[in-house]
Order: structure tokens, then C-alpha cells, then sequence
């Protein structure tokens, strides 16, 4: 072996004893980063929002969809009645119907989209303070969510003492009051 290339295996070698050994001293914990959300108040004030939010969007589509499929029930028992010209005038109007509630459909996701990235996101930075300052407090170098852990013992989960340093302020400030609507 050459003395370049001895010198290359020692150091590669050497390299890899330090990140093995770096990575044995890592320590690992988790949280339940969806729960911890939902335990707190922030949290379920927002959940709250955001139901009710959408249940009066979702009501009307269910209704303009109702209102559709009856539409579509009269113009099937109606085809022999009518004339072509007829016929065809109404399913296009009825297919225009169609893609005007496909397109509120879609507009509704979309602002349903942007309300709760502007609600959830501020809450989101509190807690991930407060997962930083659970870590700090235990001696964790990384916090994972549990939802991607396969397992993880019981006593690496931070999920309560992330809930508990958020709800007595823990996390940063408070979200602004525009995250907090009751609409």
C-alpha cells in the first residue's frame, strides 16, 4: 500500500470514528407535535375556528350540489318531453352549473388553505419554542415528531412538558389576535 493512500484509510478511518462516536453521544426525544397542537388552548381555539369555518362552506356546497343532482334528476325525466335544441340548451346550463360549483369548491380549499396557515403558523412557532426549551431543559439534541418515530420509549417523549412550557408562556409570544377569529 502506498503511504498517500494508507494516509487516505487513516484519515477516512479516523472520520468515521468520530461521527460514530459523535452519533452514540446524541441524544434523541420525541413529541407528539399534532397532540401537543391540540392540547393547547391556541390550539383548540384555532381547531375551532377552522370547523366552523368550514362547515358553513361545506353546507353550501352540499346544498348547491342538491340542487344539482335534482336539477340532473329533471332533466333525465324531462329528455323525452323535450327537443333536441331544448335538451341541449338545458344540459349546458346544467354542465355550467356543474363547473360553478367545482370552481367554489376549489376556491373554498383555497381559503381554507390560507386561514390555516395564518392561524396555525404563529401557534406553530410558539410550540416549536417551546419544543427547543423542553429539549434544552432534558438534554435532547434532537426532537423528532413521534408521528414518523416507529417507536420510541415512553420517557424520550417530551409531548406533556412541550404542552405545559407552552401553556405557561414558554413558547415566545402569544399569536397575534388576527389568528384568533371566531368567523
Amino acid at each position: 500500500m502506498t503511504p498517500v493512500r494508507s494516509l487516505k484509510t487513516l484519515i477516512a478511518l479516523a472520520a468515521l470514528l468520530v461521527v460514530s462516536t459523535a452519533t452514540a453521544q446524541t441524544k434523541i426525544a420525541v413529541v407528539d407535535v399534532q397532540a401537543a397542537l391540540l392540547q393547547t388552548e391556541d390550539g383548540m381555539r384555532a381547531a375551532n375556528s377552522l370547523k366552523r369555518f368550514t362547515q358553513g362552506r361545506q353546507a353550501d356546497l352540499d346544498k348547491r350540489q342538491r340542487d344539482l343532482m335534482k336539477e340532473q334528476d329533471d332533466l333525465r325525466k324531462q329528455a323525452r318531453f323535450l327537443s333536441r335544441r331544448s335538451m341541449a340548451r338545458r344540459t349546458e346550463h346544467w354542465q355550467r352549473r356543474m363547473v360553478e360549483v367545482q370552481t367554489k369548491f376549489i376556491e373554498y380549499n383555497k381559503q381554507l388553505q390560507e386561514r390555516q396557515q395564518n392561524m396555525m403558523n404563529p401557534i406553530m412557532q410558539k410550540l416549536f419554542a417551546a419544543i427547543r426549551r423542553a429539549a434544552s431543559q432534558r438534554g435532547f439534541d434532537i426532537v423528532i415528531d413521534k408521528s414518523v418515530a416507529p417507536y420510541a420509549r415512553q420517557d424520550l417523549d417530551l409531548t406533556d412538558l412541550v404542552v405545559q412550557i407552552y401553556a405557561g408562556g414558554g413558547g415566545g409570544d402569544a399569536p397575534p389576535d388576527d389568528a384568533k377569529p371566531d368567523e
